[in-house]
């Protein structure tokens, strides 16, 4: 049977989803590095072609139609598949080669980023990271649109339907001020201790924020107003008495090496979250990210020792 050409071809595509995300004609052109004018007639071609109007446009603004948004959803899934295509040839001969477009969340980044750059440097030599620091929820979005390879991330978020390779498990432990009486209580903590106490967390949007928050929320803590932007704000805030908080273990020896705190491990079964690298189940770098999560979890495991053992209190300061 013979094969029909296709009506429109995937740089039409790239043109309506540009003009999708900047609602904009002009910046779509700038962004494509075209004319405007043959932006606009391509993408007119474009909608000859689906018989479907994508675009609502006037002088002062862009508009997607209810069809286009549909349309425009599926030329991202075709965009992105063709891309993963090219990435697959590309790379047949050694995936762990050139460039891999890796996100992290803020509160894994300054703490894990300098043991597992070296650690991969090392193992893959003609590999170059670029990593991509934002929330879960910008990074899960970039995935799914291929703006990135892979991610390190908290599993405990919602990440959708992706592909994961677990890296490891991050204890929470309790930080109090110097002088709080939470941090020379004996033995590890409880939850059940925090009822009614002071609790310092993260801004929305963290997920290390929801993980402290279902923590604190059965011992009905007080959370207070204040919502630090980055683990090292909630640390200064707790050295200088303004309540306790929640810190994942990786991040102890960095901030208890510049705040004043105090420091109990929980009691077993303790709080925690599942450290994973995690990618687009389709994706053809699925087999190489397997092996790069290797490397990432000797680098993880290859942390100093526990800041905090079960058995006993240990204080962040040095007298």
């Amino acid at each position: 049977m013979k094969l029909a050409p296709h009506p429109f071809t995937l740089r039409q595509l790239q043109y309506a989803v540009a003009v999708a995300e900047s609602l904009s004609f002009r910046k779509a052109a700038e962004r494509c590095g075209v004319s405007q004018p043959s932006l606009s007639a391509q993408l007119a071609e474009l909608e000859a072609a689906l018989g479907v109007r994508l675009f609502e446009r006037d002088r002062r603004r862009v508009l997607i139609t209810n069809a286009g948004h549909e349309l425009i959803e599926r030329a991202r899934v075709v965009l992105r598949e063709t891309e993963d295509l090219a990435e697959m040839a590309r790379r047949a001969g050694d995936p762990l080669s050139g460039t891999l477009r890796l996100g992290v969340i803020p509160t894994i980044s300054p703490y894990l980023l300098p043991r597992v750059t070296p650690t991969v440097r090392a193992a893959y030599p003609e590999l170059t990271v670029l990593w991509v620091e934002d929330k879960t929820e910008a990074i899960v979005r970039s995935l799914e649109r291929g703006q990135l390879d892979a991610a390190l991330v908290a599993l405990e978020a919602d990440i959708g339907d992706l592909a994961h390779a677990v890296i490891g498990r991050d204890r929470f432990v309790l930080a109090t001020p110097a002088d709080h009486p939470l941090g020379a209580a004996p033995g590890p903590a409880t939850p059940s201790e925090l009822h009614d106490v002071d609790v310092l967390l993260l801004d929305d949007g963290h997920c290390f924020r929801d993980q402290a928050l279902a923590v604190c929320a059965g011992a009905e803590a007080h959370e207070l107003a204040f919502r630090a932007t980055s683990l090292a704000t909630l640390a200064q805030m707790v050295a200088g008495g303004a309540g306790v908080t929640l810190l994942p273990e990786m991040a102890i020896p960095v901030e208890t090496g510049r705040a004043d705190l105090k420091l109990r491990p929980f009691a077993t079964p303790s709080p925690g979250r599942t450290i994973a690298l995690v990618w687009r189940a389709r994706s053809p770098l699925g087999p190489a990210l397997e092996e790069l999560a290797t490397a990432v979890r000797a680098a993880f495991a290859a942390a100093p020792g526990d800041a905090c053992d079960d058995d006993r209190q240990v204080a962040g300061r040095r007298d």
